[in-house]
Parts: C-alpha cells; structure tokens; sequence
C-alpha cells in the first residue's frame, strides 16, 4: 500500500515553511513524478480554562488571511521537545498562565494530503495566571478571557475558524461532557 520515494528535491528549507518535491513509484509501478510536501514541526494547543472557569482564547492577526482571529493557545514544538511540555510552555509563554492539569485529548494532521506533522490536541485546567506573556519576535497577541459556555457557543456558531483549533475544542468539550460539564447555550 505504502509508495517507495524514488528521490527527493528540496524547494525551500526554513524552519516554519520546508518543502520538497518528491518522485514516487506507487505498488501496481505507476511513477508520480512530482507530489509536493510542506514540511511543517509538529504543534500544540489547549482549551486552557483558568482557576476561575474562564476560557483563555488569543486574538492575533493572521497574515495569510489578512484577518484576525480569535484561536487557542498554542505553538510549535521545539526540536527534541515533547509536545506534554511543549504545551505547558507555550501556554506560559502566551498567556502567563501555568495549568495545574493538562490532559492529552488527541491528535489530528491538518491536510495529510500536503503537510506533514500533528497537532497535539489538550485540555488544560486550573490555569493561574504567574506571569507576563513572552512573546516570539513577530507575534502580537491579546488574551481573551471568555465563559466557557460562550466559546461552546463561538464553536457552534462557527465564529472559531482555525482548523485545527475546531478540532481541539470538539475534542475537548467531549472530555469536558464526559466528566459531566454542563453548558448553557
């Protein structure tokens, strides 16, 4: 089932934006001569509910859709990093937060078709705020703190468009539902 990589071509290489052209030969020998991959690090990103049950979203422009949005905390993965501590750092990093219990949700791939690399999916809890953001160079960001039951009702409404974001949240609000939260919509 799987393809074997005849060669691969480097087009850019850069930490945020890799990509590669490669020349594959599929199983019945039928030679895809170009199948482009992005090369991305695996990220993270939490529901992150404080002490006092309120939602820590973050509000930032994005570039690519000239927009800005209302997403999760979360980031990267730094080399040789695991995404349990990478979650807990980007967390403080962002919103000066640290979370008394961060739990693993899932893990999804945002278009397996071109990119490489999961996002980690988690449910942080407990979040006492202990420090000032520090923030990367290029980011500006403001921390929202929102009820849970309004996010619940940003996500029904469709007012939380990052992908992957989408997905922690379903993944999240489940574990939530399972541990018998209730919402008011």
């Amino acid at each position: 089932m799987n393809w074997k990589k005849l060669s691969s071509e480097y087009i850019s290489k850069h930490p945020y934006f890799t990509a590669r052209k490669d020349t594959c030969e599929m199983p019945d020998g039928k030679i895809v001569d170009s199948y482009y991959v992005v090369e991305l690090p695996a990220s993270v990103c939490a529901l992150a509910i404080t002490d006092k049950g309120t939602v820590l979203m973050v509000k930032q422009y994005r570039h690519p859709l000239e927009a800005t949005l209302i997403e999760l905390p979360g980031g990267f993965v730094d080399e040789g990093e695991e995404p349990d501590k990478a979650i807990s750092r980007e967390l403080l990093e962002e919103t000066g937060h640290e979370f008394s219990s961060i739990v693993y949700v899932g893990k999804v791939s945002a278009n397996p078709g071109l990119l490489t690399g999961y996002t980690y999916l988690y449910l942080a809890q407990g979040g006492k705020k202990i420090a000032l953001q520090s923030l990367d160079h290029n980011e500006e960001i403001e921390v929202l703190q929102i009820p849970l039951e309004d996010v619940h009702a940003m996500l029904a409404g469709n007012e939380i468009v990052q992908a992957l974001h989408v997905s922690c949240l379903f993944y999240a609000f489940q574990k939530l539902d399972a541990m018998g939260r209730q919402y008011v919509d």
